[in-house]
């Protein structure tokens, strides 16, 4: 069963943000993001229960989520943010 799972990235300067992640495939256009009055962006995923990998696209550019639960590596090595969900 899927949980509802809120994503936020401030980048008030960014012209696109998306979420990439194993959950998607990390494929770029999967989860964009909407922008919000106050410079964030914002999008609710759907995920089910475990430990998901992610990071926030910003301009295309691979971003670390700040607010992350934890950090990881990816299949490439690469330092990657982490959330549980439960």
């Amino acid at each position: 069963m899927a949980k509802p799972v809120n994503f936020f990235c401030f980048a008030p300067e960014a012209r696109e943000v998306s979420v990439i992640g194993e959950f998607n495939g990390w494929q770029a256009g999967a989860h964009p993001m909407r922008r919000q009055p106050d410079g964030s962006w914002f999008v609710q995923i759907p995920l089910h229960h475990g430990h998901h990998l992610y990071q926030f696209l910003v301009d295309g550019q691979p971003t670390l989520d700040p607010r992350a639960q934890g950090i990881a590596r990816n299949a490439a090595n690469e330092r990657v943010s982490m959330i549980a969900v439960s």
